[in-house]
């Protein structure tokens, strides 16, 4: 029996892929959504990488101090945190069911602050894409909802067994209702929000 929704995210930088789904695997709702708008979309890895001397012969790149850099990453930071109240509001006010839960690509470990994420070139990488993960998994506690973390290389496999059938026989199915664009990255939004039965609600 159904008792709420799902959302399950593909992030890509700034912005996301949101699939809402019942827990039976019927298609709610479909959205791509910006948490930022006017600023910089990888403040870490772009800004971050000029504050420490890299890349400062590409198109575009100016001086910065990591001072300087830190400020833009806590700016884009709240940014985040507010589009992401913002978006996840708005869905929730969209779909018929209540929503109970949401589902993201679970995050790497990183150095605490944005300073040592920014000086680490492995973190610097990533940090970005962690950011905006969190801000949604942010917003989503605020609402009430369980956040649950999916690793990309067994979603798939443990929607099916949430499902009890082929995920993807679901998602063929979900693609023809919806309509173009049924893209990889909605399949993976899909497929995250199916398999939260089977993904614990943990902060990484």
């Amino acid at each position: 029996m159904t008792l709420g929704a799902t959302v399950g995210v593909a992030e890509n930088g700034n912005s996301a892929v949101l699939v809402t789904v019942t827990r039976e695997g019927e298609l709610l709702d479909r959205r791509k959504v910006e948490l930022t708008h006017g600023l910089p979309t990888h403040p870490h890895h772009h800004e971050g990488s000029w504050a420490v001397g890299r890349y400062l012969n590409t198109p575009g790149a100016r001086k910065l101090t990591l001072a300087e850099a830190v400020a833009l990453v806590a700016r884009v930071e709240e940014a985040a945190a507010l589009g992401a109240r913002a978006c996840l509001e708005t869905l929730a006010g969209a779909v018929p069911l209540p929503v109970e839960s949401i589902a993201l690509r679970a995050c790497p470990e990183l150095p605490r602050t944005a300073a040592e994420r920014i000086t680490d070139p492995r973190a610097q990488t990533m940090a970005d894409s962690v950011m905006y993960r969190e801000a949604l998994a942010g917003a989503a506690k605020e609402r009430g909802w369980s956040v649950h973390w999916y690793e990309r290389a067994s979603v798939f496999r443990d929607a099916s067994a949430a499902l009890g059938r082929p995920v993807d026989d679901v998602l063929r199915e979900m693609g023809r209702v919806a309509g173009a664009p049924w893209q990889s990255q909605h399949k993976l939004a899909a497929a995250a929000a199916l398999a939260v039965p089977n993904t614990p609600a943990r902060r990484r």
